[in-house]
């Protein structure tokens, strides 16, 4: 009987696909050029894999939602160069002075190969001291410590250790696409909302919502009437960088030691960032990004109040890259200078087998 319904479900989709010029994502493993994809509420139930888990790439799958960015998206996002202006997001390697959540501080040597004739450099550095990529082996699914599509840390290190979610994946498939802003920090100057990005501050959906209306972007996916087409690469600026730029080194670097990274019941570590209201993950599911990405250590409001953080949905269960701490200070300023919130946007990740992270090395070009 279930099969009969399943088969019978099917066929309507068809129809309905027929009529419609789309193309829905069915059978696992999806195209990555269907038209139409499940909402949250329709994930289908994947055996061993955790509840709304979206591992529906393949079984061999460690690039998630960067699946979305076909050929065809790539160069349909490529119209957004029209001036041919770049603006690169990346932070120099020494910003933050002192990293937050207790990271090494970046270290850089000269290294002479013959005096007046040749140099190298040497880095010591943590990837994610500054802006970085959050690959899928940061940050795991915690009630069942189990990474994207199936990685545990005994697939990262020990003696079975192999090279399932390194990030060398992202760098052998390429980040490239259409990406869009969202000011909220200068939304939230423009309205007089004053908060400190480095205290908790939940950015709500409906003030993101509020947020886009203003720069004339209704940021609801395209599949409900917005302006969000599948694969778009989302940027927020919550105003980390601008405080940050705003302080002198000792409370930048008191900010940054202060106690308790938020994983352990110690909340010392605070900052701005999206809320964990559900509104927020229906919309960040929802509108199919490829990656999303901030300027704040976090990306989400620092620490959460709910029993889940959205680091678990977005990597562990959806696959989808996460950066932070990007500089999105001059990116705002363009977009605003030229009433243009969208444009293309390329990165290129470290190709580092059985890597964790990787910076960002990302540009906006209009």
């Amino acid at each position: 009987m279930a099969d009969q319904k399943s088969n019978a479900s099917q066929r309507l989709t068809q129809i309905k696909d027929f009529l419609t010029m789309n193309k829905t994502a069915t059978t696992i493993p999806w195209d990555p050029d269907s038209t139409k994809f499940p909402t949250r509420k329709e994930l289908p139930d994947i055996p061993g894999a955790p509840p709304e888990a979206a591992w529906v790439w393949g079984d061999n799958d460690y690039i998630g939602r960067l699946n979305l960015l076909t050929p065809t998206r790539v160069a349909a996002a490529a119209k957004e160069i029209k001036s041919g202006e770049i603006v690169p997001v990346n932070l120099p390697l020494d910003v933050p002075n002192q990293p937050a959540f207790g990271r090494e501080i970046f270290k850089h040597e000269i290294k002479v190969l013959a005096e007046n004739v040749a140099y190298d450099d040497l880095y010591t550095m943590n990837t994610q001291s500054g802006t970085q990529w959050d690959g899928f082996r940061h940050f795991a699914h915690i009630p069942t410590g189990t990474f994207y599509n199936g990685t545990k840390g005994s697939d990262i290190l020990g003696p079975a250790a192999n090279q399932k979610c390194s990030i060398h994946h992202w760098a052998e498939h390429g980040i490239a696409g259409r990406g869009i802003l969202l000011d909220y920090r200068g939304y939230a100057h423009k309205k007089g909302i004053n908060y400190d990005p480095y205290d908790y501050y939940p950015i709500s959906w409906e003030e993101l919502y509020q947020c886009g209306k203003d720069q004339g972007v209704d940021i609801r996916p395209a599949a409900q009437g917005g302006d969000i087409k599948i694969g778009d690469m989302l940027f927020i600026r919550s105003g980390w960088k601008e405080t940050y730029d705003s302080k002198s080194p000792e409370d930048r670097a008191k900010a940054a030691l202060r106690h308790g990274s938020g994983l352990d019941g110690e909340d010392g570590q605070r900052y701005a960032g999206l809320s964990q209201e559900q509104k927020i993950l229906d919309w960040l599911h929802d509108s199919y990004f490829a990656t999303v990405a901030g300027d704040a250590p976090a990306f989400e409001a620092w620490p959460t109040h709910e029993n889940y953080h959205l680091h678990e949905y977005i990597l562990a269960l959806w696959g989808m890259p996460l950066g932070e701490m990007l500089d999105l200070e001059k990116l705002a300023k363009t977009c605003r200078e030229k009433n243009r919130w969208f444009f293309f946007f390329s990165s290129s990740p470290a190709n580092c087998p059985a890597g964790v992270s990787s910076h960002v090395n990302g540009q906006a070009v209009f």
